[in-house]
């Protein structure tokens, strides 16, 4: 087993290179690439693995977030996970972007992947994590009156929520 910053992909190589001072970390394991990254740039970031030849990541797979509050004193609390895969080249990278506990946003990726608008209005409905830029930041699953963002660690298993009417 490599150590975690050991670059073995490639792909990772090429990321690292073109950012090394928005690459936090590396790490591939079993086959999966994964990048650890600072969200000041992350837009950048998408747009060179999506935009690159050599890497083409077409395909959004998947964008979800994370609450990491039972493991602070080694993560920040927010993540947003980002899968891409290459059509082209059929490799796959994971891109995980911490987001501190006091501001969880980073930019929207609607710009490059327009499936990004549905993942970030999963993603703000359930954790709260905002989209600076989003199109429609609206709720997706849960009525407009819903208060809070349940797949929150600190959400309250037991809050009542304010009962809604129905629709006419």
């Amino acid at each position: 087993m490599s150590a975690p910053d050991a670059v073995e992909s490639p792909v990772l190589q090429l990321l690292k290179d073109a950012f090394p001072a928005e690459v936090i970390a590396v790490h591939e394991q079993h086959g999966d690439a994964t990048a650890v990254v600072r969200r000041d740039r992350i837009v950048d970031i998408c747009r060179f693995l999506k935009e690159t030849p050599e890497l083409a990541f077409e395909m959004l797979s998947d964008e979800c977030g994370v609450d990491r509050s039972r493991h602070s004193d080694r993560y920040q609390r927010f993540e947003v996970v980002l899968h891409l895969y290459s059509l082209t080249h059929n490799h796959r990278v994971r891109v995980r972007v911490p987001l501190p506990e006091d501001d969880p946003m980073m930019d929207t990726l609607t710009s490059l992947w327009k499936g990004a608008n549905w993942f970030e209005r999963e993603i703000w409905d359930m954790f709260g994590i905002r989209f600076a830029g989003h199109p429609d930041l609206r709720r997706l699953l849960l009525y407009d009156q819903f208060e809070g963002h349940p797949l929150r660690k600190d959400y309250p298993i037991t809050r009542r929520q304010p009962l809604v009417g129905p629709i006419n």
